[in-house]
């Protein structure tokens, strides 16, 4: 008897130590190496694209993405569909750098800089807003929010 009760307690104390073990979450480095394109789009307050919506004030988003899967290029595609190819950088988790950016963005000394809001645990969605205005929405603080290609 004392076998079979040993036995059970080995068996128990095994199952709850598989079932609590969960794979690490993945850096945000690594999460955030991905072609992203825009979920919704916001222009300061308003929002101006929602994937898949029929009345987007600026439909054009659709052409957007903003592709880091191969660290650390960068390419960024425009609202206006131009492209501009550079590096990137994640000083910090809550920071992504766009640098070297070629031909330049009108005003931005070839850098662009986000605030990452929130990423999920898989890297299937992910909040940036940018740090400065842009020159192409009127001067506007921009939010996107990107899913996963």
């Amino acid at each position: 008897m004392k076998k079979i009760g040993l036995l059970l307690t080995s068996f128990a104390f095994l199952l709850i130590i598989g079932t609590s073990c969960k794979d690490p979450i993945p850096s945000v480095a690594d999460r955030i190496k991905k072609n992203w394109i825009p979920q919704i789009v916001k222009e300061g307050t308003a929002t101006v694209y929602t994937k898949g919506a029929t009345n987007n004030v600026k439909a054009g988003y659709s052409n957007f993405s903003l592709n880091l899967a191969t660290a650390p290029s960068a390419i960024l595609k425009e609202v206006d569909g131009n492209t501009f190819n550079g590096s990137y950088a994640l000083p910090t988790e809550q920071r992504l750098v766009l640098s070297s950016l070629t031909p330049q963005p009108t005003g931005t000394g070839g850098t662009i800089e986000f605030t990452i809001l929130s990423i999920d645990d898989a890297g299937t969605q992910m909040v940036v807003a940018r740090t400065t205005a842009s020159q192409k929405t009127g001067g506007t603080i921009n939010e996107y929010t990107l899913v996963s290609q």
